[in-house]
Parts: C-alpha cells; sequence; structure tokens
C-alpha cells in the first residue's frame, strides 16, 4: 500500500497536535484550579513579577505531557529556562502554565492558562482556558476560533463611538475615544484581555510594552480567526520564537476597527 500523501499525513499531525493541546490544557487548568486559594508558596523574579509554586507544577505538568508526545517540538515557557534550541525548531510550544499570576495569588478570576503551537513563527494552534469561569478558547489556522465549542466573532464595523475598551488608560487616552466609550476594569490576564476581543466582549484591547510571547501567541491567533487583528500600533504583525521575546504597545480589535485605529496612530506618528 503507498504511503499516505502529504496532505493527509499534515492532516493528521495537525489532528494530533490540536486534540494533545486541548487536552493538555484541560488537565493543566484542573491542577490550576486545585491549587487556587490555597496556601502556596510565592517569590519574585526579575523586577516586579510574581510566580508560585502552582505556576511551577502547572509548567511542568505542560511541559511532560506535550515534549513526551512530541520531542522534536521546541519549547518556550515564562516558567521554563530559554533554551536557544528553540530557534532552530519550525515548529515551538510557547506557553504561560498561569497568565494573571497577581490575579490568581489574590483570589480573582481573570487568570488562564495560555498555549499555543508555533510555526515558523506565527502561531498555527492555541488555546487559552480560564478554569474559574470555565472558559475555553480554541483557534487552529485557517478554521476559526471557538468559545466552549460555539463560533466567535470580533465586533464588526469601524466606528469608534460607544465601544468597550479595556487596556493601560495612557494607551486608551492616546486615543483620544469620544464620551460615549466604555473604559472596562483592566483584565489581569493580557491573553483574555485580549480574546475578550475575539468574543466582543471587548472592541478594543491594548496591550502595553513589554508583554512575551507567552502572553500574546495564543491569544493573537484566537483574535486573528475570529476575524480581528492583533499588531503594534504601527500596524506590524507579531513574530514570535525570536531570540528576543519581548514586545511593545499593542492594539487587537476587529478587523475594519482595528485598521481605523492604526491609521489613527499612524497619522500621529505614534511608533
Amino acid at each position: 500500500m503507498p504511503d499516505a500523501s502529504p496532505d493527509i499525513q499534515h492532516s493528521e499531525v495537525a489532528s494530533r497536535d490540536a486534540a494533545l493541546l486541548a487536552d493538555t490544557v484541560r488537565e493543566a487548568g484542573a491542577l490550576a484550579l486545585s491549587m487556587f486559594r490555597t496556601e502556596l508558596r510565592n517569590w519574585t523574579k526579575g523586577a516586579s513579577s510574581p510566580v508560585s509554586e502552582a505556576d511551577i507544577a502547572v509548567n511542568d505538568l505542560i511541559r511532560e505531557r506535550l515534549q513526551s508526545a512530541v520531542p522534536d517540538y521546541g519549547w518556550l515557557s515564562e516558567e521554563s529556562v530559554d533554551e536557544p534550541a528553540r530557534l532552530d525548531k519550525q515548529r515551538v510550544w510557547i506557553i504561560d502554565p498561569i497568565d494573571g499570576t497577581r490575579s490568581y495569588l489574590a483570589g480573582r478570576e481573570d487568570w488562564c492558562v495560555s498555549a499555543a503551537l508555533v510555526e515558523n513563527a506565527s502561531p498555527i494552534l492555541a488555546v487559552v482556558f480560564a478554569p474559574v469561569t470555565n472558559e475555553f478558547f480554541f483557534a487552529a489556522r485557517g478554521a476559526g476560533a471557538t468559545l466552549n465549542g460555539g463560533t466567535i466573532r470580533a465586533s464588526a464595523g469601524a466606528e469608534l463611538d460607544s465601544v468597550k475598551v479595556a487596556g493601560p488608560k495612557p494607551l486608551i487616552e492616546r486615543l483620544a475615544l469620544p464620551e460615549s466609550t466604555q473604559i472596562l476594569p483592566r483584565i489581569g490576564s493580557l491573553a483574555l484581555r485580549l480574546c475578550g476581543v475575539a468574543d466582543h466582549r471587548l472592541d478594543v484591547a491594548f496591550a502595553g510594552g513589554q508583554s512575551r510571547d507567552w502572553d500574546l501567541a495564543a491569544a493573537d491567533l484566537i483574535v486573528h480567526e475570529a476575524n480581528g487583528t492583533l499588531t503594534t500600533l504601527a500596524g506590524d504583525p507579531i513574530v514570535y520564537n525570536r531570540p528576543e521575546v519581548t514586545h511593545g504597545v499593542l492594539v487587537a480589535a476587529g478587523r475594519d476597527r482595528h485598521a481605523r485605529i492604526v491609521e489613527h496612530f499612524r497619522s500621529r506618528s505614534v511608533s
């Protein structure tokens, strides 16, 4: 019998990877939830970034599940030592075990597990799971985005009147929105903030500077597959799995509204 065609083989790998990622993130979310609102050891890494034993436990679970299944893929996670070998990999898992650790430690709901598979610097699979509210966002490149199995779409239109916005206040003020704007409380998890655009709870979401690949990769694909766009203020797409994983100021919105916002900043020479 002849070997399966490349297209069939690729489809089988994609289905395998999608199921693997979804199952792993569900398991990781359950672990994080089991440790939520308990007494946890926690400490600060770098200048001010909190981390807890829950972050590490969830990271270890995800890494063991994914890398034992597909050991040839690269690995980049907020809670792992960066390994330069990832730069030579065509496919790389990009993981934030608990996005919104401050919220997690404070007992709030706005945290999640965020995981993506990136191929040639662009995400092709994505899961963002908020266990407390049981919200499971999923996207595969070219196949749309879902929330708990239902298709989601970013809000349509280009108008900026009466829009719902979240993000750092200085960025929102630079957009010079009308008084009818609804500025929502800042969401602790950046991934969830961006996913709010994908399911039109938000019309616009900003990310301040210093976000990393693991904060963005999964939500980026989910927003894109929901007919939205996430870019720099200049309209440049995000490139993943580079030596430098830190990004500047970003904006997400439905495609038409996003284009209008980018034009606003371009006309004011904002970079």
